[in-house]
């Protein structure tokens, strides 16, 4: 979806980038009321009805890249009001984390099954006889569904041979696994926030950008100029979305000009994570729980936790890669102000949690990053750099796509007890993801290792992530590769006290 909705890229990216700028500058935080004219300039609408529809959405936008709520057009506002001067630079965004801004929001039309000009009006009719409830009919020119009666069940669809029957959907809904996207009074979207996981995928196919999350970029820039100790730690995605000319060095060396005073992958908390759960696995299954599940991915632990309760602890109580590296930070360096940097934006959810968030201070995404860069004018391709990165294993690296968690898991865990048979299966999107737990509740599963993954082919193609996935995967693999340690037990000698502590039960 990167490479066909550039419009909205650019514009997020402007968001972005001066709200960074701001934050870098000192910038008054009342010069935000101008923001929107800076970004929309000129009197003409290039994306919708008029250009003051655009500033307002923009000014939204810029609202919630500074924590706050979006607001609901139907009261008078000032784009800086909630944000207290002296408070702001320390202050957090508060759930909900993905917010519908409802003045761009266009009502698309809910699920409907139509007919389309296709139709050839055949004698075997076979729409109107397959219809449980009567919704088909033939009409003058083309059979007709009744929407009122239609439950939308696809037979008429599956059963016509002229394929003249079209299925739609809005893209919000169509895309969310948990079923969390409604309707307001006036059809636009709605966000049931019990329901939803904040995985994003309702942010990155919205077509008119009607939804969108919350950043710390102020707060974390603010932070950067005051803090010496500041740690980035960046997920294994990182790979080619910087662009082509970008090596990971130079993407490293880019962030520390940013104000960081070091930086680190990942990859190497999820060696330790790999070396836990490949403990807890051989502990745990069968003697204690049936199967066991990743916790790597947020939202994917966040949808068993609300859709099935009862199997919520038979997913791994061992930390994410993103806590585990911060940990080890803290153990180096107790003072130290750790940022977390990928392409998940539930992440930021993760990191509000008690246990987390005296571990990682800051989420942001590689889309957010960006932003930086350019508020910063820093260039990755044109910095000069000479060594390599030798942080995590080859199989740390390989979390970033799908299968890569349970490949990592299962080949440890057979390394420490070779005896042991582990059958592994994976999901990933949300729907994938909900139908094997529905496996796995009726036993179905049972013995095995299961890892969730809320995007499609993995972190890859998170809804932070700038470039496409199929590009990504490739420069992943190909830094896999280049890893000088082969499995997670050969690159603990950062931690060698965890070959023998028992798994965090």
């Amino acid at each position: 979806m990167k490479e066909s909705y550039v419009d909205l890229v650019n514009i997020r990216r402007k968001v972005f980038a001066k709200i960074a700028e701001m934050a870098y500058e000192d910038v008054e935080l009342q010069e935000l009321e101008k923001a929107s004219f800076e970004i929309i300039p000129g009197e003409v609408a290039h994306f919708r009805d008029s250009v003051f529809r655009e500033r307002a959405i923009v000014d939204e936008r810029l609202r919630l890249t500074m924590g706050l709520d979006a607001r609901k057009p139907i009261e008078f506002h000032r784009v800086t009001d909630g944000i207290v001067d002296e408070d702001v630079e320390n202050t957090l965004f508060l759930e909900p984390l993905v917010n519908v801004i409802t003045s761009a929001c266009e009502a698309c039309p809910t699920k409907a099954y139509v007919v389309t000009d296709n139709c050839r009006k055949c004698l075997a009719h076979p729409c109107v006889n397959v219809c449980p409830v009567n919704a088909v009919s033939i009409g003058k020119d083309r059979a007709v569904i009744d929407q009122a009666k239609c439950i939308k069940c696809g037979r008429c669809k599956e059963t016509c041979p002229y394929s003249a029957i079209v299925v739609y959907e809005r893209p919000c809904a169509a895309v969310c696994g948990v079923n969390a996207i409604g309707s307001d009074y006036l059809g636009r979207a709605e966000i049931n926030q019990s329901k939803c996981v904040s995985c994003g995928r309702c942010v990155t196919h919205c077509p008119f950008g009607a939804i969108s999350d919350k950043s710390q970029i102020y707060q974390l820039v603010k932070s950067l100029k005051k803090e010496k100790n500041s740690y980035a730690i960046i997920a294994p995605s990182f790979l080619g979305q910087f662009g082509p000319l970008a090596s990971p060095v130079q993407i490293f060396e880019g962030i520390k000009q940013l104000g960081f005073k070091e930086v680190l992958e990942v990859s190497l908390g999820a060696d330790i994570t790999t070396l836990h759960e490949a403990k807890e696995y051989l502990k745990r299954v069968p003697l204690e729980i049936p199967y066991m599940g990743t916790s790597c991915c947020n939202s994917w632990t966040l949808m068993v936790k609300k859709l099935f309760p009862d199997q919520a602890d038979y997913i791994s109580d061992s930390a994410s890669p993103m806590v585990e590296t911060a940990k080890h930070i803290k153990k180096m360096n107790p003072d130290a102000v750790i940022t977390f940097i990928g392409p998940c934006i539930s992440k930021k959810l993760e990191a509000l949690r008690e246990e987390v968030k005296g571990f990682v201070h800051y989420v942001i995404t590689f889309e957010e990053l960006m932003g930086m860069f350019v508020a910063k004018g820093v260039e990755l391709s044109e910095i000069e750099v000479s060594k390599e990165i030798q942080d995590a294993s080859t199989l740390g690296r390989g979390y970033a796509i799908a299968g890569g968690v349970a490949e990592a898991v299962k080949t440890t865990a057979q390394l420490l007890d070779p005896t042991r048979d582990i059958q592994v299966e994976g999901a990933s999107t949300l729907q994938d993801c909900v139908k094997l737990m529905r496996m796995a509740k009726s036993g179905k599963k049972n013995g095995y290792l299961l890892e969730g993954m809320a995007c499609p082919g993995g972190c890859i193609a998170g809804p932070g992530t700038i470039a496409s996935m199929n590009r990504v995967k490739r420069a992943v693999a190909d830094f896999k590769n280049k890893a000088e340690y082969k499995t997670p037990l050969d690159n603990l000698h950062i931690d060698s006290s965890l070959r023998n502590q028992e798994p965090p039960l």
